[in-house]
């Protein structure tokens, strides 16, 4: 499982011109699910993007994780972050989850950070979404457990 985890100032996602989800200063993260993944891999995600130490304290240093500076959480599905790029000039999906197992996942990991952190807004699975962001930094990471 893959998530792609930008810290922002704000972010939002739109479905047919609808806002699906806002978030002022957290972070901004795309999931991708894998063919091999399950509710482990991704308990195992948001345990690391929850506590991913990437906000400035004090002293400048990155060293404070989302909750310790009450800041939202934006997750997006996005099945492209488990894109095969490695050769030619167009991506193989081979390693991406069908859908139907995406969607389930997805909606687990939506499920559990709600429960475990406050602020979550979402994207919606399957869906030509359009999200805006502020990039605070830049910061982003690239997050992936097996």
């Amino acid at each position: 499982m893959i998530a792609l985890l930008q810290r922002v100032t704000a972010a939002s996602v739109h479905v047919d011109n609808q806002e699906t989800g806002r978030i002022q200063r957290g972070l901004l993260i795309f999931i991708g699910v894998e063919k091999l993944d399950s509710e482990t891999q991704a308990n195992r995600l948001i345990e690391r993007f929850l506590t991913y130490r990437v906000f400035p304290d004090a002293q400048g240093k990155m060293n404070l994780c989302v909750a310790e500076v009450k800041g939202g959480v934006l997750l997006v599905p996005q099945f492209t972050l488990a894109a095969d790029t490695r050769k030619g000039s167009r991506p193989s999906f081979s390693s991406a989850a069908p859908p139907e197992k995406g969607s389930v996942l997805f909606d687990y990991v939506v499920a559990q950070t709600r429960r475990m952190h406050g602020d979550v807004q979402t994207g919606l699975f399957g869906a030509d979404m359009q999200v805006s962001l502020v990039n605070d930094g830049p910061v982003t990471f690239w997050l992936q457990v097996h």
